[in-house]
């Protein structure tokens, strides 16, 4: 027998040994609202197992085990459940839930379950299982973040640099600009790879990111998954792991990759639904406390690796009435490695990206920053802030020019400041232009 031979039986071999002999399967013995209940060998069905549900007309739905009761596993599904009556099998799947996932996947848009939504043909299949709910690095294993990422928008390059394998949240109101501002970064920054979840997305809003926002040369690098407002929140939650296990994957190939998520609240928001079903109390706001245990758990897979690969995070919340202290944005901020804070005031003015640069922090500044300019953008933020304090007093015309000589520059350099900050969603600028620029404002007599 040649070694050729050999090796081939041993594969087979390894093959044959994975298949299983037996097929299991429980039964449907009741539904309560959002939960269904089986049963059967619960032995056989861990928390976070997984179960495909047999319909009246042959088909499966997917669902997972998220709690036990006595001598019944409680699962949720993944999609809809009609045509779902007691007695129907429950087919125990024998393997943990996960995907593999391969380079081809660059430039296609896929659903929480990693199935391609985009309807370009299905999708190649990788070498290597990935689970959907890994564990992040020890904090003792992984490295230190990089050096400094160059986004392409000037506010985020100069006043909030961020490096490689930093994780920032986006923090705005509806409608002031968070989608644009991910569109941009996926378009410019200076990563390799970048993946793209959109979590209880509205769905008439998805074709349009991707084609008017992203576009093609955005898409052809990136991976969007996808999963709408109207999809189950097991599907939302699962989309927000999925996310992340992208990332992961393109990162233990030594890759930069730049994860965007929109947004972490969504997620929360899936997750109290679940934890409500399961019988959980609420707490804050109605948030059950599996949401604040299950938070830093998503948000901390994304960071550098072992490798010299990392994953760079920007995480949008939507605050709630444009309060930026309700529980999930407080829980966010104190979890991630700066925080970018986008105002409907600035906005509603016609200035965009709308990001308030004196309430927004990278924790990596002055670090992070190029040296040769950080007394420049030391000197611009507090001009910015002095004009910050007087901005009542000067549109009503209280301020008197020449009573004080630090509020007079400001207010010259306030129009200057303001454009520069400015910046359309199809314009790039690199970072060192980005500094030169601020330099020459801040020279200006």
């Amino acid at each position: 027998m040649t070694e050729r031979e050999s090796s081939r039986i041993t594969s087979l071999a390894e093959a044959a040994s994975r298949l299983e002999t037996v097929e299991l399967f429980g039964r449907v013995s009741g539904v309560k609202g959002l939960l269904i209940e089986i049963a059967g060998p619960i032995e056989a069905m861990p928390i976070g197992g997984r179960l495909d549900l047999e319909m009246d007309d042959g088909s499966r739905v997917p669902a997972e085990v998220i709690g036990i009761e006595g001598d019944h596993a409680l699962a949720m599904p993944f999609g809809g459940v009609e045509g779902l009556r007691r007695g129907c099998r429950a087919f125990v799947r024998p393997r943990a839930s996960g995907v593999m996932p391969d380079e081809s996947w660059l430039g296609r848009v896929v659903n929480g379950l990693g199935e391609p939504v985009d309807g370009k043909g299905p999708l190649r299949q990788g070498g290597v299982y990935m689970p959907f709910r890994a564990d992040p690095p020890g904090a003792h294993s992984r490295r230190r973040v990089g050096g400094p990422l160059q986004l392409g928008v000037r506010v985020l390059d100069t006043f909030l640099t961020s490096c490689l394998g930093q994780r920032m949240g986006i923090f705005a109101g509806s409608g002031v600009g968070k989608s644009v501002l991910l569109s941009m970064l996926a378009r410019n920054a200076a990563s390799d790879v970048a993946v793209i979840g959109l979590i209880g997305e509205r769905g008439r809003e998805v074709q349009e990111f991707i084609q008017d926002d992203l576009g093609e040369e955005g898409l052809a690098r990136s991976v969007v998954v996808v999963a709408t407002s109207d999809e189950p929140a097991l599907m939302r939650r699962q989309a927000a792991y999925l996310t992340l296990t992208i990332a992961e994957y393109f990162r233990d190939r030594e890759r930069a990759v730049l994860c965007m998520m929109d947004s972490v609240t969504r997620f929360a928001m899936a997750q109290r639904e679940i934890g409500l079903a399961t019988g959980e109390p609420p707490t804050t706001k109605g948030y059950t406390p599996t949401v604040f245990s299950e938070l830093p758990r998503l948000l901390e897979r994304a960071g550098p690796g072992k490798g010299s690969g990392t994953i760079t995070g920007f995480f949008t919340v939507l605050v709630d009435g444009d309060d930026h202290n309700e529980p999930v944005a407080d829980a966010v901020r104190g979890i991630l490695d700066g925080h970018v804070v986008m105002e409907r005031g600035i906005a509603e003015r016609g200035r965009y990206p709308a990001i308030n640069v004196l309430k927004s922090v990278s924790r990596t500044m002055p670090a992070s920053c190029d040296p040769e300019f950080w007394p420049v953008v030391q000197k611009a933020r507090a001009a910015l802030s002095t004009y910050g304090d007087m901005e009542e007093l000067i549109r009503l015309g209280a301020y008197k020019v020449g009573s004080n000589a630090e509020v007079d520059e400001a207010i010259k350099l306030f129009p200057l400041l303001d454009e520069f900050l400015r910046q359309s969603k199809k314009e790039s600028t690199s970072m060192r232009d980005s500094y030169l620029r601020l330099a020459e404002i801040m020279a200006s007599p």
